[in-house]
């Protein structure tokens, strides 16, 4: 089915909502009490087109309406569309001079205002990190409903690399308006960079399907799918034995995007691999350090270097990195027979503190064995487990010594033997951290839980 024009899916709503009966009798009584009382309720809804739409009408019919104007400049500020609100709010305190609250409003407002051009300007000189502190302490206070203050800070989040908040900030736009293009392409390059490209290709499919010529969503589409097509001729000629082929493919896909290293890494890889079964040592030894540089902990990359090491005659090197490839491997054996805690609070490597601790929070709810009186076993069991995930990812040197392999047995972390107890058998002592409290000892004061939740531990 096809869809209708963006205007008219903004416009129809205010159309249907004149065409009712009820506003149709509102309509003729021309009644603006009832209007503005229609308004404030869409704007305690957040519906702020609707509410601002209905506003224009009393203004219409009474021009001097004073409260219409002080609640539009109120609408208009959430939405940043400063210097129409800047108005109302003048033209309010010229019906209604010396209030102090209308005062108030108008400085939060310009503050806001000033807040986001100085967010533009620090985006323009690269202080990301001081566009982030502008428009969370400032312009989104002030302007919660504010689209292009949300859109520069996905940007912002974006050159940062931290792609796992710039999914979740466009998720909160895109719930909003789905079809909004900004919000698409920002959400479709977070998980191109994350290398997870078909959920990137479905961003940009649908942002395209909505405007077939946006020129930034070609780009990114048509540029995703001639890196796919070099990287499978790349590997095709590979398999096909058309090694001098293949390491030109591989070049030519390194080439299209320099900056993309969570994919680049395995493309490193392959080029490295064509270049010792060419005999060309120097050049494998560089493409394969370069994949290393990536990613360390890459046990191929650590073999095919030392492969790389014994065309150029470097034995001792040759030697030293096929131990080391042989030491990563053992290392990468034993943490794959750790506890996954990652895996445990249904999250990803790259989450956020406050999505780690949202994750906790709910499974620990869910899972609290007096929620499960029939599989309190079970439930015990898994409670444990959450727990011992949330104390390790919920601390922050914790989880840096867990994401670099570091064993964690020593502080009773690691999931083997006595571990991490949430129910302090045998008067074991632990912490247990939850909503920013915790309780230590053997057990939970009174059954208590922070937060206002109440654990028994029978």
């Amino acid at each position: 089915m096809a869809r209708w024009p963006w205007r008219w899916r903004v416009l129809l709503p205010l159309l249907l909502l004149h065409s009712s009966p009820v506003f149709a009798q509102e309509g003729q009584d021309n009644d603006p009490s009832t209007l503005f009382k229609r308004a404030s309720e869409m704007m305690n809804l957040r519906k702020y087109d609707g509410s601002l739409g209905l506003l224009n009408a009393v203004l219409e019919v009474d021009p001097n309406h004073s409260e219409a104007y002080r609640q539009r400049a109120s609408v208009l500020r959430h939405k940043c569309r400063y210097k129409e609100a800047e108005g109302d709010y003048s033209k309010y305190l010229e019906l209604k001079p010396g209030s102090s609250s209308v005062e108030k409003e108008l400085s939060q407002l310009l503050q806001a205002q000033n807040a986001l051009e100085s967010a533009y300007g620090q985006f323009e000189s690269h202080d990301f990190s001081k566009v982030l502190e502008y428009i969370n302490k400032i312009v989104l206070v002030f302007s919660p409903n504010c689209l292009k203050a949300k859109l520069l800070k996905a940007k912002a989040l974006l050159a940062l690399e931290d792609y796992s908040s710039v999914i979740s900030e466009t998720g909160f736009i895109l719930k909003e308006d789905e079809d909004n293009l900004d919000a698409l392409l920002l959400r479709g390059r977070a998980y191109y960079y994350l290398a997870d490209h078909d959920v990137a290709s479905r961003h940009y499919q649908k942002g395209l399907r909505l405007d077939p010529e946006h020129s930034e969503l070609k780009k990114a589409y048509f540029g995703l799918k001639n890196l796919l097509k070099k990287t499978k001729s790349a590997e095709d000629n590979a398999a096909k034995g058309k090694l001098r082929v293949s390491a030109e493919d591989y070049k030519a896909a390194l080439a299209m995007d320099p900056d993309h290293t969570s994919y680049n890494v395995h493309l490193y890889l392959g080029l490295c691999k064509v270049l010792v079964k060419l005999g060309r040592g120097k050049e494998a030894i560089s493409s394969c350090t370069e994949a290393l540089n990536i990613d360390g902990e890459l046990v191929d990359a650590l073999t095919q270097r030392g492969e790389a090491k014994l065309l150029t005659e470097d034995w001792e090197g040759a030697d030293m990195g096929i131990r080391e490839a042989l030491m990563r491997a053992e290392k990468q054996l034993k943490l794959s027979k750790r506890k996954d805690w990652y895996k445990i609070l249904g999250i990803s490597k790259t989450a956020s503190a406050a999505d780690i601790k949202r994750a906790y929070k709910k499974l620990a709810l869910q899972w609290h064995p007096d929620k499960n009186v029939d599989n309190r076993e079970e439930a015990e069991n898994m409670f444990r487990e959450i727990a011992a995930a949330y104390e390790v990812l919920g601390d922050e040197d914790k989880r840096v010594r867990y994401d670099r392999g570091e064993d964690l047995d020593e502080m009773n972390m690691g999931g083997g033997g006595g571990g991490f107890n949430p129910f302090g058998g045998g008067g074991q002592q632990y912490t247990f951290h939850y909503d920013g409290g915790f309780y230590g000892g053997g057990g939970f004061p009174g059954g208590g839980f922070p937060g206002g939740f109440q654990f028994n531990f029978g």
